[in-house]
């Protein structure tokens, strides 16, 4: 194993299951470090592991414990976490470590299974060794980076197809902002999307993607055929009075039926200033666009999003679709979405789709469409049109 490798860092009081795990992730291509004494992890999480296999009982310590460490320590590391417990421990932790701003990517139940540990491991090797492009190093972003990038057009749109689950058609197109920077290279929205909120710069960079998507539509829709185009909205957007108005004049310069513009507001911005929220989404829907309830289920008042919004899509979102392979309580949430959308007229889209399973999954409850890596990872336009067509020439 080369010192290329990305370091793997595996927690288990027990010696057996310590080098069953590394022995896997070893073939799997990983460096691996294994402890059995819960003394020594704050120690080597300093040498910043890529991913942490974590049990959660280790003697005089507990995986709680131990996650509660990571995320003081800032850790970026991908986490596994793996139990005797039941389910539902398992299930509390791997919520507690997303609370905390951790990336749990996994759980397992002990015994755990050879081919099922050696699937994830591979799943996350390219996202560990630059599938993603790392972080940014040296200072952090500052408001004059991005109001300088704004200025010199550097932001710019990758789609990701949005399928039909009944027929495979391609019905959909979401536009997700990239940072082409000349030196850092490709930056993702992670980095600084929070960044342009804190910033006071997410309305320029919301109407910058706005028309940078609405701009490409008819290309769009030339190689794809028939297609939405799905853009986010920022929280922060909801508030200002003049955008149904400025979003009717855009659509309408650059030729773009408004129906065709689909606009995604999370569940929790909806709580902010409710009354204004409403008032523009009521008025883009009047205005023939149409609306769609981003990562639902991770709010804190669901139904009564659905019972006000007038949104014509749900997106469930890909936490419920990732752990329905393993969650029953997971499966209940996303058969329930399906059901109780489709009875209030809605379309409902399931993001974060990666394997057939959970697409198979989703079309035996009658899911209408799927969003995810399974078909395509979001790429430049010239890429997503050549992937359309590739698609419509093997129907």
């Amino acid at each position: 194993m080369t010192d290329q490798a990305p370091r793997l860092l595996v927690v288990d009081d027990e010696p057996d299951v310590c080098e069953f795990v590394a022995e896997v992730a070893e073939m799997a291509g990983y460096r691996c470090v294994a402890l059995t004494d819960a003394r020594r992890f704050e120690t080597e999480l300093n040498n910043a592991p890529a991913m942490v296999i974590l049990d959660l009982m280790m003697p005089g310590y507990d995986g709680v414990e131990l996650l509660r460490a990571m995320a003081r320590a800032g850790s970026q590391a991908r986490i596994v976490l793996m139990s005797g417990f039941d389910a539902r421990v398992l299930n509390t932790a791997e919520e507690l470590g997303k609370a905390l701003g951790l990336s749990v990517v996994g759980r397992f139940q002990k015994p755990i299974r050879l081919a099922e540990l050696e699937a994830l491991l591979r799943s996350q090797l390219g996202a560990v060794t630059g599938d993603r492009l790392p972080r940014r190093e040296g200072p952090a972003v500052q408001r004059q980076d991005l109001a300088r990038a704004l200025v010199r057009n550097e932001f710019l749109l990758h789609y990701q197809p949005q399928v039909d689950i009944a027929n495979g058609a391609v019905i959909g197109a979401e536009g997700l902002a990239r940072w082409q920077h000349p030196d850092w290279g490709l930056v993702f929205p992670d980095a600084f999307i929070g960044l342009a909120e804190k910033f006071g710069l997410i309305d320029e960079l919301g109407w910058y993607v706005a028309e940078r998507g609405i701009s490409e539509f008819a290309e769009l829709s030339r190689g794809c055929g028939p297609i939405t185009l799905s853009v986010n909205v920022s929280a922060q957007s909801l508030r200002d009075l003049e955008m149904p108005d400025r979003l009717a004049a855009l659509v309408q310069k650059y030729g773009v039926a408004p129906a065709s513009l689909l606009l995604e507001i999370t569940e929790s911005g909806l709580v902010r200033e409710l009354a204004r929220a409403l008032d523009i989404l009521a008025r883009l829907r009047l205005k023939g666009m149409q609306l769609s309830i981003d990562d639902f289920g991770t709010g804190y008042s669901m139904m009564e999003q659905l019972r006000r919004v007038p949104a014509n899509e749900i997106k469930i979102d890909r936490s419920f679709v990732h752990a329905q392979d393993h969650d029953e309580g997971a499966r209940v949430v996303v058969q329930k979405t399906i059901e109780i959308g489709q009875r209030l007229g809605m379309r409902v889209l399931a993001e974060g789709v990666e394997t057939p399973g959970q697409l198979e999954f989703l079309r035996a409850h009658g899911c209408d469409a799927a969003q995810g890596y399974l078909f395509c990872r979001p790429v430049p336009l010239p890429e997503f049109v050549a992937w359309c067509a590739r698609r419509r020439a093997a129907a």
